[in-house]
């Protein structure tokens, strides 16, 4: 499985996919699109990809991907439709089979005296009708003999002088044999449409009724052809509702609410079809309606947000103020093809907004509710706010504290400290807490700030005992002191008490002892390297000094200055002498900063090669 800046995010997200049909479209770490493909079931096959070994250019795919989304539709159909129009707008680097759009047949009606309908793979701007595309050529021929059958337009050359083979078959319009008026093929063609575009009622009407005739007349066999083309009509026609009726731009929003929130989704129609989606969610604190206008008019204040000829908006918004502001056409369509398009926007916001608090419902399981779990745990009022402790050294050399802070289960980076411990000597756990814990509780109460609901020790009895003691005795404070034991693999075993190292019962299943081991974790983390850091500089500083005519002060100056040893390395000779350094000083300590940077560079590359 690859590895995400984010795999938290990307695991939520894969747990909430839908259970419906669509497009997934996936990103790589720059947000270009890679890949799109379409699915029955989003759920099913998004995870797909997350969840089984691949091999060869799948592999390559599934390493690439940081991060996806989804657009819902109502049909495997109109999921194609959708895959064919976004890549032929992206053309994502994986979608080698869909680039070239003359892949996919298309039917069409010819712009003529006498009109044809055929099958082609090249949509042109000549005047013509073009449905599509099918998915292969089979689905367009099935369709295409239907309609022949059904409202045949001319199947003959233009200078026939009689009528054709298929005018006696009854699928050609019998322009071959007597003119056929304009009117007649304008109603003609309008019937062609509508029944490729879902609108089937008529025709089926028509059929059931030749089907009872027949039937009346005991011809069996051909009431059974008109059934089977009945059903051929639902099997095979869908209505597809991402393909709009014209070509005129125009972006559609809807919204749903829930729980506080507000989800908006956006399809932007260029061409007929959506080229691209965006959901927003936030909290609102207005009503509905002001919440959604205001979004609108703040989507278009992005300069990449062109404005379209025509906007739908749901019936329920009053459309004034989006008319007067952006000068645009507004539609609240109640039916059709709009209506529909309306329908789908609506039904991605609330997905979308569904999955948005499905995953904020695992946070709080991971976060407040861990919290709470664990203040009941320990008998205590609240563990709202938490500051954990661990000491680091080698063999008592540099000796120093991590603190971390956890506020409602997460982690408050900007309130993490660092200690030097000033009076520990050796190896001391004991020392070693006495000294955090009296400087950073005396200063707080020196400063009149919040204390903590708990502190946690990264330790045992020892480190509660010492914790304790500066508390209650030197500080007169009353907090909760717990200690988190770890066991011989150096992972968090359990969880004590009090002076007496009450053990607290906590299976490693419940959110609290995970809350337990991230912090943990996170303590031992920061304070290990905040120790690696003050090492590798108090090294530093002996070396430094070791430098012919360096001393303390100018030792001070160049920490004053530069606050890093990477900064060091950069600077000039120019640079050391502006701090009052004389020019040989300056040189030798250009010197011994640049071999130290390509010392460092040489063993990076000889670590990678092996």
């Amino acid at each position: 499985m690859p590895v995400y800046l984010n795999k938290e995010w990307m695991n939520n997200q894969l747990a909430v996919l839908p259970e419906k049909p669509g497009c997934y479209i996936m990103r790589n770490e720059a947000d270009e699109i890679i890949y799109i493909g379409k699915a029955k079931n989003l759920k099913n096959r998004v995870r797909s990809y997350f969840r089984s070994q691949h091999t060869g250019k799948t592999e390559r795919l599934v390493k690439e991907i940081h991060h996806f989304s989804t657009i819902v539709t109502q049909s495997d159909k109109e999921a194609f439709l959708l895959e064919i129009s976004l890549i032929q707008q992206y053309k994502p680097r994986y979608n080698i089979r869909l680039k070239d759009s003359s892949m996919y047949p298309y039917l069409k009606i010819t712009k003529e005296r006498d009109p044809q309908l055929f099958i082609t793979s090249h949509v042109e701007k000549d005047g013509g009708l073009y449905f599509g595309p099918y998915p292969n050529v089979y689905a367009a021929s099935d369709t295409l003999q239907f309609i022949q059958k059904i409202y045949p337009l001319r199947r003959c050359g233009k200078n026939e002088t009689r009528a054709c083979f298929y005018y006696h078959l009854g699928q050609c319009i019998g322009c071959c044999d007597h003119e056929i008026p304009e009117e007649v093929y304008a109603d003609r063609i309008r019937k062609i449409s509508d029944f490729l575009n879902g609108q089937t009622g008529e025709i089926k009407a028509l059929l059931i009724e030749k089907m009872e005739e027949a039937s009346a007349e005991m011809n069996f066999e051909k009431a059974a052809e008109y059934r089977d083309q009945i059903r051929h009509i639902d099997a095979t026609v869908e209505r597809q509702d991402i393909l709009s009726l014209d070509y005129t731009n125009r972006d559609v929003f809807h919204y749903v609410i829930k729980r506080g929130y507000m989800a908006v989704q956006v399809f932007l129609l260029r061409q007929s079809t959506i080229i691209k989606q965006e959901a927003a969610i936030f909290p609102i604190y207005d009503t509905a309606e002001e919440e959604f206008l205001s979004f609108i008019l703040m989507f278009y204040q992005d300069d990449q947000h062109i404005l379209p000829k025509e906007i739908l908006l749901p019936e329920e918004i009053d459309p004034s103020i989006i008319k007067e502001s952006l000068s645009v056409a507004v539609a609240q369509p109640k039916r059709g093809k709009k209506k529909r398009l309306m329908s789908l926007a609506e039904q991605n916001a609330r997905i979308a907004l569904d999955q948005r608090l499905t995953i904020e419902d695992k946070r709080y399981e991971k976060t407040s509710k861990a919290s709470e779990d664990l203040a009941k745990a320990l008998g205590i009022p609240s563990a709202h706010l938490i500051e954990s402790f661990d000491h680091s050294h080698i063999q008592g050399v540099y000796p120093v504290s991590g603190m971390v802070v956890y506020k409602d289960g997460k982690a408050d980076k900007s309130q993490y400290r660092k200690f030097h411990l000033k009076t520990v000597v050796g190896a001391n756990e004991f020392e070693s807490t006495r000294e955090v814990i009296r400087r950073r509780y005396g200063r707080l109460l020196k400063e009149g700030k919040r204390l903590p609901d708990l502190i946690l020790m990264d330790g045992g009895i020892i480190e509660i005992r010492a914790a304790l003691d500066v508390l209650e005795n030197e500080l007169g404070l009353d907090i909760p002191v717990a200690g988190m034991v770890k066991n011989d693999k150096h992972q968090t075993a359990s969880l004590i008490l009090g002076e007496e190292g009450r053990p607290i019962p906590l299976q490693t299943s419940d959110p609290a002892f995970q809350l337990l081991q991230r912090i943990q974790d996170e303590v031992h983390r920061y304070a290990i390297t905040f120790h690696r850091k003050t090492r590798d500089r108090g090294s530093l500083t002996s070396q430094i000094l070791s430098i012919e005519g360096v001393g303390k002060k100018t030792q001070m100056k160049l920490y004053r200055e530069f606050k890093s040893i990477e900064k060091m390395e950069e600077a000039s000779v120019e640079d050391f002498c502006q701090l009052g350094i004389p020019t040989k000083v300056a040189q030798r300590l250009k010197e011994y900063f640049s071999l130290k940077k390509a010392n460092r560079q040489l063993k990076k590359m000889t670590s990678e090669e092996e």
